[in-house]
């Protein structure tokens, strides 16, 4: 699976080979996401440079990424563990209510999950993340083991895209239709 590594990206994020591939996307008018700004809060501005020197995350952000896909609204979160178990505590309860919003709505919305000692990129239909913090609310788990994951939801690069995940997001809409 590592064929970007060929393509002079090794040491890369997650996130950066997802700005890669949503670039790639909207070159070829596949779709148009975007990545959503972190909030913060400047606490230290430097008068001469204007540059903000300190400052704090703000708490409550909702996804990493949103945009459309041929019409239809997504919004997803990029995720990376290094182990073979995702612990939900990565995930904030404001995130799941917005994707569950965003989904009542009629947007999808899922997670780009990264084992990266594995080196396996996955997506993770909102239903399955859903299910997996149900399962933590009610004293269970508090993680979601690699075998949990749904291997049928692997992504793979494709050319120039190197997180091809609108091939799964297509699986994701089909499974919903059945």
């Amino acid at each position: 699976m590592g064929t970007w590594k060929s393509r002079g990206l090794r040491g890369s994020t997650l996130e950066d080979m997802i700005n890669h591939s949503n670039e790639c996307y909207r070159e070829k008018h596949l779709a148009l996401i975007q990545k959503v700004p972190t909030p913060i809060t400047p606490i230290t501005i430097d008068k001469q440079s204007r540059h903000i020197t300190l400052a704090y995350f703000d708490q409550k952000s909702t996804v990493d990424y949103i945009g459309a896909v041929q019409g239809i609204p997504v919004c997803f979160d990029a995720k990376e563990c290094a182990a073979n178990t995702f612990p939900l505590q990565n995930v904030h309860e404001h995130q799941i209510r917005f994707m569950q919003e965003f989904e009542r709505q009629g947007g999808v919305a899922f997670i780009i999950l990264h084992f990266t000692a594995r080196d396996e990129i996955y997506y993770m239909p909102f239903a399955d993340l859903f299910r997996f913090w149900k399962r933590m609310e009610e004293g269970g788990r508090k993680s979601v083991t690699y075998e949990e994951i749904d291997k049928s939801y692997q992504i793979f690069p494709h050319r120039d895209i190197l997180v091809h995940y609108l091939v799964m997001l297509q699986k994701d809409l089909d499974s919903r239709e059945a």
